[in-house]
């Protein structure tokens, strides 16, 4: 069974596992405090270009993005995503178990914008009863979106400027950050996320770890007591240093990057094999995850061999599907697909 229904199916890149296997009988300190943390988070800040910035080593996505949102909002704040974004339609209700709502504007191809959420903060404050409902704190973005989409850096820039002018906390979940950055077209780095952002993280799990998550926040006034409110969320591994060897390995010799732009070239192999046999598309997607229309006898077919992602119903005959790419997809993977289909 060929398997593209996510990019979190194969274990860890042969690099990581590697050094795990060689480090195994090493004796060190607990909680992310060992010297191949502190390592990796020197590595992180220096691709950052953010030499001030703290970094957080967390284990899974979903407990990252609600850690980072609990630490952040007082009680009666709440967190702007769009409707399609992660925490809205893909965390069973994380962010609001934690005390804080979730809210909602349209996304246009996966993505925030910058001019609808100035008016919905201007709008949120002009109600003379705004202080009784919850107050907009935060903006939360997805880097690459839930549809592939990725935010070029004059959008992120206009995005950015509408939280500074409100005073919001910026916040990007970067689960897919290597495949964003390595997308075609894509003009943004690290550095200028890190001056963009209050807080952003570089995804593992998805991206050749086999888990874990760095969180860096460029705005230090946000990281009072995270450690411990960490902790509290069930986010601390006891066995640290198992994050920090995987980011460090990551972050050397430019590994996180290289993996990444292979995982993008074998999505574009793919969309560009299947434009060519007339496919539709259901999102236009530069990145690693790709959004086919197929025909439900079809897709029955094909699913016979590859298991893929439903992703959406187009009508009673036709189904959108996601065949997503990662760091461990080979080039034979990709030819067996484009033959299938």
């Amino acid at each position: 069974m060929i398997r593209l229904a996510c990019d979190y199916q194969e274990g860890c890149h042969p690099k990581i596992l590697e050094k795990l296997i060689q480090t195994n009988m090493e004796s060190t300190v607990g909680y992310g405090f060992d010297a191949y943390c502190e390592s990796a988070k020197a590595k992180i800040r220096e691709a950052c270009q953010a030499p001030d910035a703290e970094v957080f080593l967390l284990v899974g996505g979903t407990q990252t993005n609600a850690t980072v949102i609990r630490s952040i909002l007082r009680p009666c704040e709440g967190v702007i995503a769009v409707k399609s974004g992660h925490i809205n339609g893909h965390e069973g209700g994380a962010i609001e178990a934690g005390g804080h709502k979730v809210l909602t504007i349209a996304a246009h191809d996966g993505k925030m914008c910058p001019q609808e959420l100035d008016q919905y903060i201007q709008d949120t404050f002009a109600d003379d009863a705004w202080n009784h409902s919850v107050i907009p704190a935060m903006v939360y973005v997805s880097q690459a979106t839930e549809t592939g989409s990725v935010y070029t850096l004059a959008e992120m820039t206009a995005i950015s400027e509408v939280c500074r002018k409100h005073n919001m906390v910026l916040f990007v979940d970067g689960a897919r950050l290597g495949y964003a950055l390595a997308s075609e077209g894509s003009d943004m780095t690290l550095a200028d996320l890190a001056r963009l952002t209050d807080v952003f993280y570089i995804g593992g799990t998805k991206v050749g770890a086999m888990f874990g998550e760095a969180v860096v926040f460029t705005n230090k006034t946000l990281t009072r007591n995270f450690f411990t409110i960490q902790k509290q969320s069930g986010a601390v591994l006891a066995k640290g240093r198992m994050l920090g060897i995987q980011f460090d390995v990551l972050f050397t010799d430019n590994l996180y990057f290289e993996i990444s732009r292979h995982a993008v070239a074998m999505a574009m192999k793919l969309k560009e094999a299947l434009k060519a046999k007339g496919y539709q598309f259901y999102a236009e997607s530069p990145s690693n995850q790709q959004f086919v229309i197929l025909e439900n006898a079809q897709l029955a077919k094909l699913e016979e061999q590859v298991a893929v992602s439903r992703w959406a119903k187009v009508d009673d005959t036709h189904t959108a599907v996601r065949l997503c790419t990662s760091w461990a997809t080979s080039e034979e993977t990709i030819d067996k697909v484009i033959e299938l289909l």
